[in-house]
């Protein structure tokens, strides 16, 4: 489909066909789109967790407060974002070093600088770092698992602290949001929530 059908076809799906199964084969493709979406200083804050087992994704859904399409669901994607991610600018830019793009110097000066912007800003600004790279991530998969014929529903109703002991999350990773995957059941769909006209969320000046 072409891109304006992508973004109003996209839904929030709250109900799935049950049984349809995904795998790894079948993520893959849709990470590997996600892998183009922005993140400051290319740091690439935002991990994924993919929930594939049946048992464990039903003790998701029991951190969901039992919510049901986390059980109709084909699966369940945890997003989570590194509040540390400058920590990795070395790692991240050894390659275009080997390559000659950039040279010692210059690979020690990206690593300075990012090191001082994000630690001069302090704790509170990581965390909101980490969820506003994570956010946009999670919007780039939501569009690639459609563009692939998967449907998805973001969600933050569920307890992050169950989440994380569930799934041996990091301390340093922020639990951003819970995604579900599947087929959307159709005929239980709702009519579109209303949608502002332009004139109403953009100012121009």
């Amino acid at each position: 489909m072409d891109f304006q059908q992508l973004i109003e076809q996209r839904r929030s799906a709250s109900n799935f066909i049950q049984d349809v199964s995904i795998t790894e084969a079948d993520l893959k493709p849709i990470f590997d789109d996600v892998k183009y979406a922005p993140s400051a200083f290319n740091l690439q804050h935002t991990n994924y967790i993919a929930v594939l087992d049946e048992t464990k994704k039903e003790q998701v859904r029991e951190a969901a407060y039992g919510q049901y399409k986390v059980h109709s669901a084909s699966a369940v994607i945890i997003v989570t974002g590194n509040r540390y991610a400058y920590k990795t600018t070395a790692a991240l830019n050894e390659g275009m070093r080997d390559l000659g793009v950039i040279n010692d110097c210059e690979l020690e000066n990206i690593v300075k600088e990012n090191a001082e912007f994000y630690e001069s800003r302090g704790e509170q600004f990581m965390k909101e770092e980490a969820i506003r790279n994570a956010s946009l991530s999670a919007m780039l998969f939501m569009l690639a698992a459609k563009n692939r014929g998967w449907d998805t529903c973001p969600m933050i109703g569920f307890d992050q602290e169950k989440v994380r002991e569930l799934l041996q999350i990091p301390a340093n990773e922020e639990i951003v949001l819970m995604m579900t995957i599947g087929k959307e059941k159709v005929e239980s769909r709702g009519l579109r929530g209303y949608r502002k006209p332009v004139n109403e969320f953009v100012e121009f000046i």
